[in-house]
């Protein structure tokens, strides 16, 4: 099969296109251009890669036909946030392509009202990133059931592993908590720390696209929830991310009119992600994609802190996350 992977080497393109690679596909790497994958792997010496500016060619008008003009197969979307952007490729993929794959968000269902959540729950989301992802996933679901392209979207938690920052067990990426956890200093948390958190390994997001390639017939119209196993609450995070030390999570718990002060420009992403408090089912994409998170929540993390920290780019004052983690 030939896949073009549009973000190819992103996060979670990074882990997939030398999965497609193995599998025997023809894949194509769309990028920047701008940075080479996280990790080196030899499947990238086979694959062909394609430099485009997708906001420009957006504007453009052109993007589009650009991807149409490769002949996909199917094409793996994971940079696409806007309702026009996701209207332009269907428009130009229409009876050219037999499936698209779109990377949505755990945010098209915005503050949780039941856990774990469905994908079948009503879509409540807010703010331009979830409300957006929203509407994609209804334009894409709209074009399937009228009989035009197959699209299957896939609704990632938030991506961990080695690479990029992770967010923390505030729901934020700043640095000093990790430090405090390895140090035994004490933590601010706003409110009880009861609020959760669904972190995935971005390997795992990979395993759930390669999978929904080829079990199309069970992908197409669908979405699915890819996340690890369990998510976690804020105490809950802290306290696997202490022990990975040796040590307790020393928390104090505050007001949030507290923790704006305290946590100054971090404190917003606090709030967007702990107001939602999502904790995702992946019972279907167990079911019908045969589904399997190889990461918990606190290893994805864990494999992102480690990575950060033997580069110096995390203090950890010289404490080291165990392999295990």
């Amino acid at each position: 099969m030939r896949v073009v992977v549009i973000g190819a080497t992103g996060h979670v393109g990074t882990h997939l296109v030398p999965r497609l690679v193995r599998a025997g596909h023809d894949v194509v790497a769309i990028s920047r251009g701008t940075r080479e994958p996280y990790h080196p792997h030899p499947a990238w010496d086979r694959v062909e890669r394609v430099t485009a500016d997708r906001d420009a060619e957006d504007a453009a008008g052109t993007f589009g036909e650009r991807v149409a003009a490769l002949r996909p197969d199917a094409v793996v979307d994971m940079v696409c946030f806007t309702p026009a952007s996701a209207a332009q490729l269907v428009e130009a993929l229409r009876g050219r392509c037999g499936h698209l794959l779109h990377a949505g968000t755990i945010w098209v269902h915005g503050p949780a009202t039941a856990s774990p959540l469905s994908e079948d729950d009503p879509r409540e989301p807010f703010g331009d990133y979830g409300t957006q992802k929203a509407e994609i996933e209804r334009l894409l679901h709209a074009e399937t059931r009228t009989g035009g392209l197959a699209c299957t979207v896939l609704h990632p938690g938030h991506i961990s592993g080695a690479g990029w920052p992770v967010i923390t067990p505030l729901g934020n990426l700043d640095p000093a908590v990790w430090h405090a956890l390895a140090t035994g200093t004490e933590l601010p948390v706003p409110g009880l720390g009861l609020e959760t958190l669904h972190h995935v390994h971005a390997d795992d997001v990979a395993q759930a696209f390669e999978l929904a390639l080829h079990r199309r017939s069970r992908a197409v119209g669908e979405s699915f929830h890819v996340v690890s196993e369990r998510a976690l609450t804020v105490r809950g995070m802290a306290a696997a991310v202490a022990g990975w030390f040796g040590r307790e999570a020393l928390l104090r718990h505050v007001s949030w009119e507290e923790f704006r002060e305290l946590a100054g420009e971090h404190a917003q992403a606090s709030w967007e992600h702990l107001s939602r408090s999502h904790s995702a089912s992946i019972a279907k994409a167990r079911a019908l994609l045969g589904y399997a998170p190889r990461f918990t929540s606190q290893a994805a993390a864990a494999d992102s802190v480690r990575w950060a920290a033997e580069r110096g780019e995390l203090d950890l004052a010289g404490q080291r996350v165990p392999p295990t983690a």
